[in-house]
This record gives C-alpha cells, structure tokens and sequence, in this order.
C-alpha cells in the first residue's frame, strides 16, 4: 500500500546558464589580454594601453559589450591594483628611501611642481571641482614605475650611469603617492572639516608609522614571514597584504597604499622571494584591472575630452623631461644620459589610473575617468617608444656641451659592480 510522501524540501539549481556565461566572458577576455600582450611585445610597447583600450571596447558603447562577469572583474581588479602596489614596495629597500630623499629630494620638489601643477590649472580651467583638480595634478604628477622599470631591463639600461637618479625620483614619487592617496581618500567621502583632519592625522599616521617599522624592524618582520615553503610563503604574503589592505581601506587610507606599504616593510630573502612568486598572480589580475577601469568608459566620452588631454599630456611630456634634465646634471650626468633620464619619465601607467579610479569610485568628475585614460593611452605609449629611441632622438642644441648644472658634482659617482652609484638606491629586479 502506498503511503503519502512527505513534503520534501527542493534546494534550488545553481543558475548553470549565468556560470556558464561568467566563465565564457572571462576565458574570452584572458585571451584578448594574452593576444595584446604578444603583440605589445612585439612591436615594443608595454601592454598597460592596450589592456585599457580592451577594456574600453568592451564597455557601454564598445564593440564586445561584457555584463555577466562584470562583478568578478571589480573584485579581480582590486585584487590587481593591491597586488601591484605590493610588488612596487617590494622593489624599494629601506635604505632606498632614506637615500633618494637624502640625494635627490630638491629634484623631488621641481618634479611635483613641475608636473602637478599643470594636472591641477587644467582641471580649475575645466570647471571641475578642488578635490577633482588635485586628483587630475597627481594623474599628470606620477610616472609609471612599473612601465619604466620594465623598458630599463628591456632596453638594457639598469646599468646606465643615469638609471640611479632615475629610481631615486620614481621612489620619491611614490612616497609622495603614499601621503597624497589617504589625504583624497578622506577628500572624496565628503567628510567635514574635523572628520578630514581626524582621518588624514590618522592616515598620516599610519604612512608614518609604516616608514619606521621598515626602517627599523624591517628584518625582523622578514624573518617571521619567512618560510622555505613556497606555498606557505604566498600564503602567509597574500594573507598579510589583502589584511593590511583591507584594514587600511577601513580608515580610509586607500587599500592599495596599504599595500605599497607592507611591500616597503618587507626585505632581504623575503623580498626576492615573493618578487620572484608573485609576478605570475600581479600580471593576470593587473591586466583585469585596467581591463575593468576601461569598462567603466563609454568610447563616446573620450571624444570630448581628447583634444585637452592631448595638450595637457604635450605640456607635462615636457616639464618630465626638464625634471629629469634638471636631476641628472645636478648629479653630474652627461648630456646624453640627461635626455635619457627626461625622456624615461615620461610614461604614465598604474598609479595615475588608481588615482583616477579613486575619483570615478567617488562620483568626483564624470570626465576624469575618460580624460585620464586618453592621457594615459597617449603617454604610456608615446613615452615608451621615445624612451626606445632615446638615444636616436636629437638633443635640444642648448642641452649639448652642458654638463653641469651650477652647485652641482662636476662628474658622477663611480659605478658599482652591480652598475650604480655607491649609496644610490637599489636596482632590483624590474616589475614585468
């Protein structure tokens, strides 16, 4: 005899179609990337425009337009940016920043003035607002790090006379990132006067506290995530930086200086370590970043805004080059190697996209999304073939037969067996 079935509860199917259509869109777009990325090499350009021009294609407006995997892009992109960030810290020892702002700190102040106060007049002249125009003045203030570390490999040049200054001032620069990013992180949240100056004293403190534990227990840190195991090692470091990054982002310092910070912390083993692991991971989900921040622009939005980023990237193409002129002769480098240094800090790259990518999270400025990733597009790839051809390129005839700039050393150091300067930072391996 049969007996009345219970109700028996149906749990619901995984929605296969949507998963399916995630894993298509994300198998399509790694491809793009590994296809830019061949072609990128190449013709010898690096493949941060190309990744962001993809990502624009494949945007509201694009030809390739990406909707169901859109949220696994956002999380991998913030995963991308930290991890960049990371392996930027790691490139810089501690002793690298006590001597680049020891050496070269005047330089410094020239660079910042040079090249953010055009960002900031445009942005003023455009109608856009305070905290808009000084997001726009560190888009134009910042070299790539991670473009022009790679071409100095790529081209041979780490051992070059010049190359020592030229880390000095990237190091600079990204010491400065990491007290500007909190200060506009705190900005954009609309805090008032006593709520900014609370988060930016604490986020001061914090970047400050930072820079003294990897001076001063830098080694004792390393030691303890060490580990003989790879696995455990990248464990213990992705554990570490996503914490780090996540706390910081709660007190609103940018979690990507939180990691630039814990990277700055560690040394030694550790550091060569994880640099040599990490690359693999920082590419993919780096190459989804830019990827994501190009989906966030409408193609149609670049056409308003081309002509004056056009302009602006012109204006600060030059004041870069005056500012690496103006460093390599206060160190005593020749004429050659002084248009060499100008013209390798012209490339803008990942943190001018994470300065702008803070502001359209923000809802800043409708155009600075679009304008940075037209003034980016322009620079990343004009100044990588100029920094290719330097050396094919004529020199200005006033910087020929000078090669010393007044008060400064009338020749420079003496290299040494690794290819610089003794005292002058670290050349370690070049971000890819």
């Amino acid at each position: 005899m049969l007996t009345a079935a219970l109700p028996v509860e149906v749990l619901p199917e995984p929605d296969a179609s949507h998963a399916g259509e995630v894993l298509i869109e994300l198998g399509i777009i790694l491809l793009v990337l590994a296809g830019l990325g061949r072609l990128a090499a190449r013709i010898g350009i690096p493949s941060i425009p190309l990744y962001l021009l993809a990502g624009v294609l494949m945007g509201d407006g694009g030809f390739i337009p990406v909707s169901a995997g859109e949220e696994f892009l956002e999380v991998g992109a913030e995963i991308g940016v930290v991890l960049l960030l990371l392996l930027l810290g790691l490139e810089y020892s501690p002793q690298d920043l006590r001597n680049g702002l020891r050496s070269n700190w005047v330089a410094g102040l020239v660079d910042g003035l040079a090249n953010a106060v055009p960002g900031f007049a445009v942005g003023l002249m455009m109608g856009w607002s305070l905290t808009a125009s000084l997001l726009l003045a560190g888009v134009t203030y910042i070299s790539s790090s991670g473009i022009i570390a790679r071409l100095l490999d790529d081209f041979d040049r780490v051992a070059n006379r010049e190359t020592p200054v030229l880390l000095s001032l990237l190091v600079m620069e990204d010491i400065v990132m990491a007290v500007f990013l909190p200060i506009m992180a705190v900005l954009l949240v609309g805090a008032t006067f006593v709520q900014g100056a609370v988060a930016a004293g604490i986020a001061l403190g914090l970047v400050v506290m930072a820079f003294v534990v990897s001076m001063k227990f830098s080694e004792k840190v390393s030691r303890l995530v060490h580990s003989h195991s790879r696995e455990l090692l990248l464990l213990t470091v992705l554990g570490l930086t996503f914490l780090v990054a996540g706390l910081a982002d709660a007190v609103q310092v940018s979690a990507a200086v939180g990691a630039f910070l814990l990277g700055l912390t560690l040394s030694g083993q550790v550091a060569d370590d994880v640099r040599s692991l990490m690359p693999p991971l920082r590419d993919v989900f780096g190459g989804l970043f830019f990827v994501f921040f190009g989906l966030t622009i409408d193609p149609r939005d670049l056409v308003p805004v081309l002509l004056p980023a056009l302009a602006l990237a012109i204006v600060t193409a030059l004041t870069k080059i005056f500012t690496g002129v103006f460093a390599a002769r206060r160190n005593g480098i020749g004429p050659k190697g002084q248009w060499r240094t100008g013209l390798s800090l012209i490339p803008r790259g990942e943190f001018s996209i994470v300065i702008a990518g803070l502001g359209v999270a923000a809802g800043a400025q409708a155009q600075l999304g679009p304008f940075a990733a037209a003034y980016v597009l322009i620079l990343a790839v004009t100044g990588s073939l100029l920094m290719r051809f330097a050396d094919r390129i004529p020199m200005p005839v006033k910087l020929r037969g000078q090669s010393s700039w007044p008060g400064s050393r009338t020749t420079a150091p003496p290299l040494a067996s690794a290819g610089a300067p003794p005292g002058a930072p670290e050349v370690r391996k070049p971000l890819a």
